[in-house]
């Protein structure tokens, strides 16, 4: 199990309290946190303090005074990141959440150590050099705001001790799936200890369940998603197909394409997010529609998708320094 170290800069990442718990999920689904740090905190972040304190997080605060300020926050990260490296023998892991390019040589400093490093940035700012430098990198719309469909709100302050319900356990456990990349199963109880690292206060008897195996049953009955196979006293889980699940693949058409999309972009806006980068949205929508093709709509190219959607006024179309596209949400 990976032991991972994060580094959040939270003028990177948008400073959501949904944003943050998404990037912290993302980390957990690959192993443990041992230790956090976030950069650049101020009292307009103050939303953050539960998610920070009881992930143990150590706030580094941003001092406001002339213009180097920044610079002085990225130096005080890479000083950080490289003494946990020297000095601690257990983290073989780093998630840094930025995507400046001035964190390359870091990057390659860490995997000359033989770490891992995960980034995580916005499209919006992240560089090619920082992304192609790391082991993995995740653009932050993905972890936070790809899903179009939104659950139940609560009422009142979200903490660790509120029960999940069915149906947000379920998605839960098939993010958890969908995350595996060596394997299309897992191990119930690999899967069980990847949830309790995500909610430490799960419990299967919460549910009416005696066993976790009873649960993975009756989840699996119940919304279709799972495939729960026992093999010789080994409980296997892996996700089902669309036709396994009995549900038809969802097809964009010319006259329902306008509002697939813009959902999805209601998504990202909802997320707290301004600009993205075009390959996320479509990366998104491939993932909703898996066979969507731009001339099925009626378009050559999606950056056609683009100026059309910028025609009915849900989006601007932008050049970003290097001449990269982009659309800011309306």
């Amino acid at each position: 199990m990976s032991k991972f170290a994060i580094f959040v800069d939270l003028e990177n990442c948008g400073a959501k309290v949904a944003t943050l718990n998404s990037i912290l999920e993302k980390v957990k689904i690959r192993g443990d946190i041992l230790l956090g740090k976030v950069y650049g905190y101020t009292d307009r972040f103050s939303d953050l303090k539960e998610v920070l304190l009881s992930n143990t997080f150590t706030v580094v605060p941003s001092l406001r005074y002339g213009i180097s300020q920044k610079n002085n926050a990225d130096i005080q990260l890479v000083i950080d990141a490289l003494s946990v490296a020297y000095t601690n023998d257990l983290i073989d892991s780093f998630c840094i959440v930025s995507g400046d390019s001035d964190y390359t040589p870091l990057v390659g400093k860490l995997k000359s150590m033989g770490k891992f490093v995960l980034g995580i940035s916005r499209s919006e700012v992240a560089s090619n050099i920082f992304i192609n430098a790391c082991n993995e990198f995740q653009f932050l719309e993905s972890v936070g705001g790809r899903s179009v469909t939104q659950g139940k709100k609560r009422k009142g302050n979200a903490n660790a001790e509120e029960l999940l319900e069915e149906n947000e356990l379920n998605k839960l456990l098939c993010s958890v799936l969908q995350e595996q990349t060596n394997t299309e199963e897992m191990y119930a109880s690999e899967l069980k200890g990847v949830l309790l690292r995500l909610r430490p206060d799960f419990n299967e008897k919460a549910y009416g369940c005696a066993t976790f195996y009873k649960l993975l049953l009756k989840l699996a009955g119940k919304y279709g998603n799972l495939h729960v196979k026992n093999d010789n006293f080994n409980v296997m889980v892996r996700l089902n197909t669309p036709v396994e699940s009995g549900e038809g693949i969802p097809q964009l058409t010319r006259d329902n394409w306008r509002e697939a999309f813009a959902a999805q972009l209601k998504a990202y806006k909802e997320g707290g997010f301004e600009r993205v980068n075009p390959s996320i949205l479509k990366a998104d929508i491939v993932t909703s529609y898996p066979d969507f093709n731009e001339r099925t709509i009626g378009f050559k190219r999606f950056s056609d998708v683009m100026k059309e959607l910028e025609k009915e006024n849900l989006v601007v179309v932008e050049m970003d320094e290097q001449k990269t596209m982009l659309i800011k949400l309306l």
